[in-house]
Protein backbone atom coordinates (compact mmCIF):
# COMPACT_ATOMS: atom_id res chain seq x y z
CA UNK A 1 0.00 0.00 0.00
CA UNK A 2 1.36 3.45 -1.15
CA UNK A 3 2.32 5.54 1.61
CA UNK A 4 1.05 9.00 0.90
CA UNK A 5 2.30 11.95 2.44
CA UNK A 6 0.91 13.59 5.41
CA UNK A 7 0.98 16.97 6.61
CA UNK A 8 0.35 17.92 10.01
CA UNK A 9 -0.54 21.49 10.57
CA UNK A 10 0.37 22.56 14.33
CA UNK A 11 3.29 20.96 16.07
CA UNK A 12 2.35 21.06 19.40
CA UNK A 13 1.17 18.19 21.91
CA UNK A 14 -1.76 16.68 20.53
CA UNK A 15 -0.61 17.26 16.65
CA UNK A 16 2.73 14.94 18.09
CA UNK A 17 0.63 12.04 18.86
CA UNK A 18 -0.95 12.15 15.28
CA UNK A 19 2.75 12.74 13.87
CA UNK A 20 3.70 9.42 16.21
CA UNK A 21 0.27 7.58 15.56
CA UNK A 22 1.05 8.02 11.52
CA UNK A 23 4.82 7.53 11.19
CA UNK A 24 4.77 4.52 13.47
CA UNK A 25 2.44 2.98 10.75
CA UNK A 26 5.04 4.53 7.97
CA UNK A 27 3.71 7.28 6.85
CA UNK A 28 5.90 10.40 5.81
CA UNK A 29 5.03 13.22 7.98
CA UNK A 30 5.92 17.04 7.44
CA UNK A 31 4.95 19.39 10.66
CA UNK A 32 4.29 23.18 9.71
CA UNK A 33 4.59 25.60 12.87
CA UNK A 34 4.64 29.27 13.61
CA UNK A 35 8.01 31.23 13.77
CA UNK A 36 7.43 31.38 17.48
CA UNK A 37 5.20 28.57 18.58
CA UNK A 38 3.01 28.88 21.88
CA UNK A 39 3.60 25.54 22.97
CA UNK A 40 3.13 25.02 26.62
CA UNK A 41 4.44 20.80 26.60
CA UNK A 42 6.97 21.42 24.76
CA UNK A 43 9.30 17.99 25.74
CA UNK A 44 6.30 16.07 23.68
CA UNK A 45 5.97 18.69 21.27
CA UNK A 46 7.50 18.29 17.50
CA UNK A 47 7.25 22.13 17.73
CA UNK A 48 10.41 22.61 19.64
CA UNK A 49 12.59 21.69 16.39
CA UNK A 50 11.78 25.12 15.52
CA UNK A 51 14.16 26.32 18.60
CA UNK A 52 16.18 23.74 19.28
CA UNK A 53 17.03 21.95 15.96
CA UNK A 54 15.58 18.91 16.88
CA UNK A 55 13.48 16.73 19.47
CA UNK A 56 13.27 13.02 19.48
CA UNK A 57 9.92 12.02 21.56
CA UNK A 58 9.48 8.41 22.19
CA UNK A 59 11.52 7.11 19.03
CA UNK A 60 10.58 9.54 16.74
CA UNK A 61 13.02 12.45 15.63
CA UNK A 62 12.11 15.91 14.46
CA UNK A 63 13.97 17.78 12.70
CA UNK A 64 13.72 21.60 11.68
CA UNK A 65 14.14 21.65 7.87
CA UNK A 66 15.03 24.99 5.55
CA UNK A 67 12.71 24.89 3.28
CA UNK A 68 9.86 22.85 1.97
CA UNK A 69 11.93 20.41 -0.10
CA UNK A 70 14.24 19.81 2.84
CA UNK A 71 11.36 18.71 5.13
CA UNK A 72 9.65 16.65 2.44
CA UNK A 73 13.16 15.09 2.07
CA UNK A 74 13.51 14.17 5.85
CA UNK A 75 9.71 13.06 6.16
CA UNK A 76 10.82 10.29 3.42
CA UNK A 77 13.97 9.71 5.34
CA UNK A 78 11.45 8.14 8.04
CA UNK A 79 11.94 11.56 10.66
CA UNK A 80 9.57 14.19 10.73
CA UNK A 81 10.31 17.88 8.79
CA UNK A 82 9.33 20.67 10.84
CA UNK A 83 9.10 23.87 8.64
CA UNK A 84 7.88 27.64 9.66
CA UNK A 85 5.12 28.37 7.28
CA UNK A 86 2.42 30.00 8.53
CA UNK A 87 -0.17 29.44 5.58
CA UNK A 88 -0.50 25.70 3.89
CA UNK A 89 2.50 25.06 1.93
CA UNK A 90 2.37 23.43 -1.35
CA UNK A 91 4.04 19.82 -0.83
CA UNK A 92 1.60 18.23 -2.61
CA UNK A 93 0.75 16.43 0.57
CA UNK A 94 -2.42 13.43 -0.32
CA UNK A 95 -3.24 14.03 3.71
CA UNK A 96 -3.67 17.88 5.38
CA UNK A 97 -4.32 17.50 9.34
CA UNK A 98 -5.20 20.54 10.50
CA UNK A 99 -4.28 20.14 13.88
CA UNK A 100 -3.75 23.86 15.59
CA UNK A 101 -6.76 23.54 17.39
CA UNK A 102 -7.82 26.89 17.28
CA UNK A 103 -11.18 26.10 18.05
CA UNK A 104 -12.61 27.70 15.33
CA UNK A 105 -11.81 27.21 11.39
CA UNK A 106 -9.04 29.51 10.42
CA UNK A 107 -8.37 28.81 6.65
CA UNK A 108 -8.83 24.91 5.96
CA UNK A 109 -10.85 23.73 2.92
CA UNK A 110 -12.13 20.27 1.26
CA UNK A 111 -9.86 21.61 -1.40
CA UNK A 112 -6.64 21.08 0.44
CA UNK A 113 -5.43 17.99 0.20
CA UNK A 114 -7.32 14.32 -1.02
CA UNK A 115 -8.03 13.78 2.33
CA UNK A 116 -8.68 17.01 4.67
CA UNK A 117 -8.77 16.11 8.70
CA UNK A 118 -9.53 18.57 11.05
CA UNK A 119 -9.44 18.10 14.94
CA UNK A 120 -12.37 19.49 17.71
CA UNK A 121 -14.72 22.02 17.44
CA UNK A 122 -15.03 24.33 14.95
CA UNK A 123 -15.04 22.01 11.60
CA UNK A 124 -18.35 19.93 10.22
CA UNK A 125 -17.22 17.09 7.97
CA UNK A 126 -18.37 17.25 4.16
CA UNK A 127 -18.20 20.80 4.57
CA UNK A 128 -14.74 22.35 5.21
CA UNK A 129 -12.82 18.89 5.91
CA UNK A 130 -13.44 15.22 5.18
CA UNK A 131 -13.56 14.42 8.18
CA UNK A 132 -13.72 15.93 12.36
CA UNK A 133 -11.59 13.97 15.03
CA UNK A 134 -13.34 14.48 18.36
CA UNK A 135 -10.21 15.92 21.28
CA UNK A 136 -12.75 16.31 24.22
CA UNK A 137 -12.07 14.14 26.94
CA UNK A 138 -14.79 11.69 27.47
CA UNK A 139 -16.30 8.44 25.72
CA UNK A 140 -16.17 10.24 22.38
CA UNK A 141 -11.96 11.18 22.35
CA UNK A 142 -10.57 9.75 19.19
CA UNK A 143 -13.47 9.16 17.29
CA UNK A 144 -13.88 9.70 13.60
CA UNK A 145 -16.55 11.70 12.47
CA UNK A 146 -17.30 11.49 8.84
CA UNK A 147 -20.64 13.42 9.22
CA UNK A 148 -20.99 16.12 11.67
CA UNK A 149 -19.13 17.92 14.30
CA UNK A 150 -17.16 17.51 16.87
CA UNK A 151 -18.42 18.29 20.61
CA UNK A 152 -18.55 22.13 20.94
CA UNK A 153 -15.58 23.61 22.87
CA UNK A 154 -16.70 24.29 26.68
CA UNK A 155 -13.50 26.83 27.77
CA UNK A 156 -13.17 24.10 30.53
CA UNK A 157 -9.99 22.14 30.64
CA UNK A 158 -11.18 17.93 31.16
CA UNK A 159 -9.99 16.74 34.57
CA UNK A 160 -6.47 15.19 35.18
CA UNK A 161 -5.85 13.96 38.59
CA UNK A 162 -8.78 15.79 39.85
CA UNK A 163 -7.64 18.70 38.59
CA UNK A 164 -9.58 21.11 35.90
CA UNK A 165 -9.18 24.78 34.83
CA UNK A 166 -6.99 25.53 37.59
CA UNK A 167 -4.14 23.30 36.52
CA UNK A 168 -3.79 25.36 33.79
CA UNK A 169 -1.60 28.73 33.84
CA UNK A 170 -2.35 31.96 32.23
CA UNK A 171 -0.41 35.04 31.56
CA UNK A 172 -1.83 37.01 34.06
CA UNK A 173 -0.79 39.96 32.04
CA UNK A 174 0.67 40.66 28.95
CA UNK A 175 4.52 40.59 28.73
CA UNK A 176 7.68 38.39 28.62
CA UNK A 177 8.11 35.21 30.36
CA UNK A 178 10.71 34.22 32.45
CA UNK A 179 10.96 30.95 34.76
CA UNK A 180 12.16 29.97 38.62
CA UNK A 181 11.59 26.21 37.37
CA UNK A 182 11.83 23.79 34.04
CA UNK A 183 9.20 20.93 32.94
CA UNK A 184 9.98 18.30 35.18
CA UNK A 185 10.73 20.12 38.61
CA UNK A 186 7.97 19.24 41.65
CA UNK A 187 6.69 22.57 43.04
CA UNK A 188 4.27 23.37 45.47
CA UNK A 189 1.26 25.34 46.28
CA UNK A 190 1.98 28.98 46.25
CA UNK A 191 5.67 28.74 44.99
CA UNK A 192 6.54 31.38 42.38
CA UNK A 193 7.35 29.47 39.30
CA UNK A 194 8.18 32.63 37.39
CA UNK A 195 7.00 36.37 35.84
CA UNK A 196 4.96 37.43 32.99
CA UNK A 197 6.57 41.06 32.79
CA UNK A 198 6.32 42.25 36.13
CA UNK A 199 3.81 39.92 37.55
CA UNK A 200 4.36 36.88 39.57
CA UNK A 201 2.92 33.01 38.33
CA UNK A 202 2.10 31.17 41.22
CA UNK A 203 1.73 27.32 41.75
CA UNK A 204 -1.96 26.77 42.59
CA UNK A 205 -1.35 23.43 44.05
CA UNK A 206 1.56 20.90 44.79
CA UNK A 207 2.34 18.81 41.50
CA UNK A 208 4.67 18.45 39.16
CA UNK A 209 5.32 20.64 36.25
CA UNK A 210 4.27 19.27 32.70
CA UNK A 211 4.48 22.09 30.54
CA UNK A 212 5.62 26.02 30.54
CA UNK A 213 5.71 27.66 27.51
CA UNK A 214 9.62 29.12 26.10
CA UNK A 215 11.18 31.16 28.44
CA UNK A 216 11.45 35.00 26.66
CA UNK A 217 8.02 34.68 25.08
CA UNK A 218 5.87 37.47 24.42
CA UNK A 219 2.74 36.27 25.54
CA UNK A 220 -0.95 38.45 25.54
CA UNK A 221 -3.15 38.35 28.80
CA UNK A 222 -4.55 35.18 29.21
CA UNK A 223 -2.48 32.89 27.61
CA UNK A 224 -1.85 29.64 28.21
CA UNK A 225 1.61 29.97 29.26
CA UNK A 226 2.07 26.76 31.66
CA UNK A 227 0.53 22.81 32.82
CA UNK A 228 1.00 21.42 36.36
CA UNK A 229 0.28 18.03 37.05
CA UNK A 230 -1.43 16.81 40.10
CA UNK A 231 0.10 13.33 39.83
CA UNK A 232 3.64 13.41 40.89
CA UNK A 233 4.61 10.12 39.30
CA UNK A 234 3.58 10.95 35.61
CA UNK A 235 5.86 10.99 32.72
CA UNK A 236 6.25 14.43 31.76
CA UNK A 237 8.36 12.83 28.78
CA UNK A 238 5.71 10.73 27.59
CA UNK A 239 2.95 11.44 24.93
CA UNK A 240 -0.37 11.70 26.85
CA UNK A 241 -3.22 9.00 26.71
CA UNK A 242 -5.45 12.06 25.15
CA UNK A 243 -2.42 13.00 22.33
CA UNK A 244 -2.48 9.41 21.44
CA UNK A 245 -6.36 8.58 21.21
CA UNK A 246 -6.70 11.47 18.67
CA UNK A 247 -3.72 10.26 16.62
CA UNK A 248 -5.15 7.05 16.54
CA UNK A 249 -8.52 8.50 15.25
CA UNK A 250 -6.46 10.38 12.39
CA UNK A 251 -4.66 6.80 11.34
CA UNK A 252 -8.30 4.82 11.45
CA UNK A 253 -9.12 7.78 9.14
CA UNK A 254 -6.00 7.60 6.80
CA UNK A 255 -6.34 4.18 6.58
CA UNK A 256 -10.41 3.82 6.03
CA UNK A 257 -9.85 6.77 2.80
CA UNK A 258 -7.13 4.17 1.33
CA UNK A 259 -9.24 1.57 1.51
CA UNK A 260 -12.43 3.57 0.34
CA UNK A 261 -10.05 4.60 -2.46
CA UNK A 262 -8.25 1.09 -3.93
Amino acid sequence: MTRELCLIRGGGDLATGVAWRLTRAGFPVVVTELAAPLTVRRTVALSTAVDNGTISIEGMVGRRANSLGEAVGIAHGGDVGVVVSPDLPALGASVVVDARLAKINIDTTLQDADLVVALGPGFTAGEDCDVVIETMRGPRLGRAIWSGSAIANTGAPGQVGGKGAERVLRAPTAGVTSWNFSIGDRVGKHDVLGMVGHSEVRCPFDGLVRGLIQEGQLVQAGCKIGDIDPRIDVNYEEISDKALSIGGGVLEAVLTWQNRSN
